[in-house]
């Protein structure tokens, strides 16, 4: 067998895979196109729209698209830092991500590069954001539940008056 011919050969078949590997992958990117998952969960950050239970946490990381998980993240928090750590996480990583004040005079000479976020401050406003409305849902929720504790069914006599 000759040279070209081989090397003919082996480009047809390298081709013929190729081929049907594309069809392979265009029918699979066909039918992803064509899936709808249940409850309408589609198109949503990660984890929005997964939990069916009705909750409040689940009302709320709807409404701020984020999961309180993904917001200790983005503060570096932990779950049982206190709104102060919150506070102060979040002010650090808001100034250093705001941009550069202007000089009040101009430098001559190499000035360290400044580099800033618009996304990033975004991110870290939006974590507080979702973190101080869990906290302030446990408080309502802690209060609702004190109430209910203290009030007494509507059939219940009152207690006798003493003697």
């Amino acid at each position: 067998m000759s040279a070209p011919k081989a090397i003919i050969q082996v480009v047809v078949a390298g081709s013929q895979i190729l081929g049907r590997a594309f069809a392979a992958a265009a029918k699979q990117a066909y039918k992803n196109a064509q899936y709808r998952p249940q409850n309408g969960a589609v198109g949503d950050a990660a984890g929005v729209n997964r939990a069916t239970s009705g909750s409040i946490t689940d009302k709320l990381t709807r409404e701020h698209r984020m999961t309180t998980d993904e917001a200790r993240l983005i503060l570096n928090v932990k779950r049982e830092d206190g709104m102060d750590a919150i506070l102060r996480h979040y002010e650090h990583l808001f100034k250093a991500n705001s941009p550069p004040p202007p000089p009040e005079k101009p430098v001559s000479g190499r000035q360290k590069p400044q580099f800033w976020s618009h996304y990033l401050q975004s991110k870290v406003v939006r974590a507080k954001e979702r973190l101080e409305a869990e906290a302030k849902s446990s408080v309502e929720a802690e209060a609702e539940l004190a109430a209910k504790a203290t009030e007494r069914p509507p059939n219940e006599a009152p207690p006798p008056p003493p003697v």
